[in-house]
């Protein structure tokens, strides 16, 4: 079971509220950090551990400042996610550039910032070489095909859009060190917000077989592999968090089992965790806006999803508080949605909370991944601010609400009047 909890009282919201209008997602910085070290704490026996942050997660230089402090890298996926590691300090291999259906300028500015390259299909050989040379290590995603279950988000590998097959990965190794290459890395994704620990655990054994066998077969050397992320958090108060000292305590057996028997010891490890390291600490705090009551009961707030999209997606399931109200019963149903022209803008359906009336301060947990980084701005709605709750207790803004300027800042809207 996990507790849902936020970290400031209702007069501290009060205040902060009365400073920065809401909607706004806020992050509470103490347990960022607390939660990254954590993660490095569970691979202390790998000194050589890398967590690279997954950028698309969180994409907020204060957050990335933040990581960077504790020692991670990042995990980036485009053209402005490079741009945005390197206005925080972070290049060379500290960033793992992992993206697909790539562009030759992504590949060029990812050569130039000297980025891990961790190619997405064999196909990619030949255009990384031919639009930005080869660099010293190359990485290749692996794609495993049938696995048992499949995971809710990323789907059955097989069905996946990424990765290399078994077979590619032996030949694309093999055109490499023909031509001269000669480090490695091997990396997989097989599930999106998995809380079987299993899963990781069995990824380990996966990549660390696969390792030794192409290493064989090939005669080349791994410097890493990385085990991905995929790394779940409890949304609901029924779940447990994925225990990260057995994740990294079983991984260490396997290491020593396939790894360091084989004769392939040192391999570095990495991860590219991203929802597990922001999410479960970051809140998109709202405003009862109107109440409505046809067929069922509405809330409506003054948040849609624009601000969180998770739950219209996936039909995910966020934990929300009613702020002053958490010890009264539960016995008003509700769908609470937002004032997007869409059915499916509703953070909840179905839901119990406690009695509610306009002007009540709603927090709606777990929004600290995937929350404002999946904004849009369709129906003209505008993206809202993101808060830092400091490590001193102080809130700073880190990111301003959009404005209707913003909206149109791409528009030529003298040259639209005169249009005809």
């Amino acid at each position: 079971m996990t507790e849902k909890t936020i970290p400031f009282t209702r007069e501290q919201l009060s205040d902060i509220t009365a400073r920065f209008p809401t909607p706004f997602h806020i992050y509470d910085e103490k347990a960022i950090r607390e939660n990254a070290r954590n993660l490095k704490n569970a691979f202390n026996w790998c000194s050589s551990f890398k967590e690279f942050f997954a950028v698309k997660a969180a994409p907020n230089p204060f957050l990335i400042q933040i990581l960077k402090s504790v020692g991670f890298g990042t995990d980036c996926s485009s053209l402005p996610e490079l741009l945005l590691s390197q206005t925080c300090g972070i290049t060379g291999e500290e960033i793992m550039f992992s993206s697909n259906d790539t562009p030759a300028e992504e590949f060029k500015k990812a050569r130039e910032l000297g980025a891990v390259i961790n190619l997405d299909d064999i196909s990619h050989i030949n255009f990384l070489e031919a639009h930005a040379g080869l660099p010293d290590l190359i990485c290749f995603r692996y794609n495993p095909g049938p696995l048992r279950g499949g995971n809710g988000i990323i789907g059955t590998p097989e069905e996946a859009k990424y990765g290399f097959t078994k077979e590619q990965l032996f030949e694309g190794y093999r055109i490499l060190r023909d031509k001269g290459i000669k480090r490695f890395g091997l990396h997989t994704m097989v599930a999106s917000n998995e809380l079987d620990p299993t899963y990781f655990i069995e990824t380990g054994r996966m990549l660390f077989e696969l390792v030794v066998e192409i290493s064989r077969t090939l005669g080349i050397s791994f410097d890493f592999v990385n085990l991905g992320g995929g790394i779940g958090i409890p949304y609901h108060p029924n779940q447990d968090a994925v225990p990260l000292d057995v994740v990294g305590k079983e991984i260490h057996k396997l290491y020593n089992e396939i790894i360091v028997t084989s004769g392939n010891h040192p391999l570095k490890i990495y991860l590219e965790c991203g929802r597990m390291i922001t999410g479960p600490y970051g809140y998109l705090v709202s405003k009862v806006r109107h109440l409505k009551k046809t067929y069922k009961n509405y809330v409506g707030l003054d948040s849609c999803m624009t601000d969180l999209m998770r739950p219209a997606l996936y039909g995910a399931y966020h934990h929300i508080t009613v702020v002053g109200k958490e010890h009264l019963p539960h016995d008003f149903e509700c769908d609470v949605t937002g004032s997007l022209c869409e059915n499916n803008d509703k953070f909840a359906i179905n839901r119990k909370l406690p009695s509610v009336e306009p002007g009540d301060v709603i927090v709606i947990h777990d929004a600290g991944a995937h929350g404002y980084a999946m904004g849009f701005n369709y129906n003209g709605k505008l993206r809202s601010a993101e808060l830092l709750l400091r490590t001193d207790g102080t809130v700073v803004q880190i990111r301003r609400a959009e404005t209707a300027q913003d909206y149109f800042a791409t528009l030529d809207l003298e040259m639209a009047a005169t249009f005809s």
